[in-house]
């Protein structure tokens, strides 16, 4: 569906499931919501499910989820529509029988199940034909010494069915015949598809393009302002790094070519190792995970069968501070450990008597320690060292969350202060695009104990080794063509530059913290009253007296022309804030102030000024529709609401729709019904 192959997967995937399963689903599901003007508006629905919130329950996790490449295969419908894959499906399968019948004609024995674009050759010259298709610039699969498959796509043309006659007959046609497509009466549809008017409408460059950008501007992004998300890490995807994801060299290769013919790959994929083990610290390292969370889970299954190999397979405990990553507890229970929590004290700390305790009960069966490091609460665990010695001495392991590694680059190694397995997010600290969620790279460092059990693959062998776990993707590498991205980062950016960009980073957060701490309290901080990478901000108090959350103040921001920080996350009624190294200070202070003229909106409600119910912050985000709206009856003007800072003129961008209606989009979830028109 128009997403290339980049010698990785697995890509983005669609799946339905009857109405009764819909709560349980994995991925993402969209609903049709309303606005506060009663407008329609689209939404990700059910949203509870996601990791953070039900953390072992979960049944979703965002980290995995191939947004980027879900949109490349939505886009390849839109333009090609019904009629336009139909003549795709035509192609492939009419070339594909007319090869079935060249080769039939030619004696060679070809399976005649219902075929669609594979066939599966017998010959007793498989190798020949194999290694002759090569150098004709053809890859066939071989299965086994007497039989080979083939596979043909939409790329294909009637010189390629040629080439493959005269490859298997080991002579030369002198040319192409016309080929007509033979239907087989298995494969057609009998009912209609794709009739929205989204698949039916745009289908000239022209007008595709125009369509992709009505709908990339209604989407805030980089290119817009900072998008300040806690634990997200939204940074710079420069340019640059970027270029070589559309080399065909880089996207166009199958995962299983042979060998020969991804020296380069290897060659750069080695390279990452070897960079990313220098700066962790750690001795093996694992690209194949292509999500943070599918890092987590790899890491646990390394852990598990280190075990199993040191006859202590009882070992099922995990120890899972309330700091962590909410992905922690879901990974652990998806490789079949039992979670256990442990409390963090109120300098976000993790409890070490707390931890302790917790030891000495389950000291028997505790297989490890999953801690996010710096934690997610914006602060570096202070007594890491003495954390990992305490769950060393029991004969655990210690999983580090390696997601905040962006505060640690150049400045420390994990894999030389105690944890055991680490992962890290080349799509957060190594500025591989987020892409709403996926593609991302989670590979996992081990120390030396542990790199006999990184994971291998049965399709390549090179890929790690024979005694290691089984794949966790379905590619060796996973997402494989965006680890260009990653590389030539490091490489460009040097070892001075990386620590550079640590520093920064950590600045930014205190900077912020230190300036907006006066409006909102800092929830956590070290010793030193100092954050790391990110900061808390508490509202608790400030809903308290004026009836405004964090929900009103995210939506607000809208009207600035910023995305919220993260919400309620890892402490309800909060608002975290990462602002990176990638933004200048002149960015941060526009932020700084933005936030503190929402503080003064709220004063405003606090001492009476304004309605508690009828404020800019309640009825946030305004919209050009409603500010145009010709009776205006609110205790605050247009300008409030629109404009209120004055460099917001120069640089507004309009919210698509008001404020949504949460509970309505999970009760109706989108179909292939048509659009309702807005109203008046």
């Amino acid at each position: 569906f128009g997403v290339p192959m980049g010698f990785g997967g697995p890509h983005a995937a669609f799946m339905s499931c009857k109405d009764s399963f819909k709560r349980l689903i994995p991925g993402r599901i969209v609903g049709i919501s309303v606005d506060a003007q009663g407008n329609p508006a689209l939404r990700l629905a059910l949203q509870t499910r996601e990791q953070h919130i039900r953390r072992d329950k979960a049944t979703s996790n965002i980290c995995t989820a191939q947004v980027l490449l879900a949109n490349m295969a939505g886009f390849f419908a839109v333009y090609h529509g019904p009629e336009g894959l139909k003549k795709i499906a035509e192609k492939i399968h009419g070339l594909t029988h007319n090869l079935i019948d060249e080769l039939s004609e030619l004696g060679f024995e070809v399976n005649q199940q219902p075929n669609f674009d594979t066939l599966w050759v017998h010959t007793n010259k498989a190798s020949e034909i194999y290694k002759k298709a090569q150098d004709l610039g053809y890859n066939l699969r071989i299965v086994d010494e007497n039989s080979l498959t083939i596979s043909l796509d939409e790329t294909c043309t009637a010189q390629t069915v040629l080439d493959l006659k005269n490859i298997f007959s080991f002579s030369k046609s002198p040319e192409a015949k016309t080929y007509t497509c033979k239907w087989n009466d298995f494969f057609k549809r009998r009912s209609a598809y794709l009739t929205h008017p989204v698949f039916n409408s745009y289908h000239s460059e022209t007008e595709l393009m125009r369509y992709l950008y009505k709908l990339q501007e209604r989407d805030i992004s980089l290119i817009h302002s900072m998008i300040p998300l806690g634990s997200c890490t939204m940074k710079l995807n420069s340019a640059t790094e970027l270029m070589p994801v559309s080399w065909p060299e880089v996207n166009s290769l199958h995962p299983f070519v042979p060998s020969n013919q991804t020296r380069g790959y290897l060659t750069l994929i080695h390279d990452l190792e070897k960079k990313l083990s220098e700066l962790t610290g750690f001795a093996g390292i694992s690209l194949q995970p292509n999500a943070g969370s599918q890092g987590e889970y790899a890491g646990l299954l390394v852990i598990k069968k280190y075990f199993a190999t040191q006859n202590q397979a009882h070992r099922n405990i995990c120890l899972i501070p309330s700091s962590a990553h909410g992905t922690n507890p879901a990974s652990a229970v998806m490789a079949g450990f039992e979670v256990v929590q442990v409390q963090c004290d109120s300098n976000g700390n993790v409890d070490v008597e707390d931890l302790k305790v917790k030891i000495a009960k389950h000291r028997e069966k505790l297989a490890a320690l999953m801690i996010t490091y710096p934690s997610t609460h914006g602060v570096f665990e202070e007594a890491i060292i003495d954390i990992c010695s305490l769950v060393h001495e029991t004969g655990g392991q210690v999983y580090m969350d390696g997601a905040n590694f962006n505060a640690l680059v150049g400045i420390a190694k994990p894999g030389e202060f105690g944890p055991d397995v680490c992962h890290l997010n080349l799509h957060k600290t190594f500025s591989i695009p987020h892409g709403g969620g996926g593609p991302g790279v989670g590979p996992i460092g081990v120390r030396e104990h542990l790199k006999a059990y990184l994971p291998t693959h049965s399709m390549n062998p090179e890929c790690g080794p024979s005694t290691g776990i089984s794949s966790t993707t379905s590619a060796p590498w996973g997402s494989a063509s965006i680890l260009p991205i990653s590389w030539s980062y490091i490489e460009m950016m040097g070892s001075a530059g990386l620590k550079r960009a640590t520093l920064v980073s950590i600045l930014s957060a205190n900077y912020i913290a230190k300036k907006l701490e006066s409006s909102y309290p800092i929830l956590y901080k070290g010793k030193n009253g100092f954050v790391a990478h990110e900061c808390i901000l508490d509202l608790r108090d400030i809903k308290k007296n004026s009836g405004v959350d964090v929900v009103d103040v995210a939506k607000r921001l809208m009207d600035f022309g910023f995305h919220a920080p993260t919400m309620s996350w890892p402490v309800p009624g909060t608002l975290m804030v990462e602002p990176t190294e990638s933004e200048s200070k002149a960015e941060l202070d526009r932020f700084i102030e933005a936030m503190n003229t929402i503080r003064d909106e709220i004063s405003d409600i606090e001492k009476g000024r304004i309605d508690k119910e009828k404020n800019p912050l309640k009825l946030a985000p305004h919209t050009a529709a409603f500010c145009l709206k010709e009776k205006w009856d609110l205790p605050y003007g247009r300008e409030k609401a629109a404009f209120p800072l004055k460099w917001i003129r120069e640089r507004k961008i309009w919210p698509a729709v008001a404020r949504i209606d949460n509970a309505y989009g999970d009760r109706n979830l989108i179909c292939s019904c048509t659009f309702p028109e807005p109203k008046e």
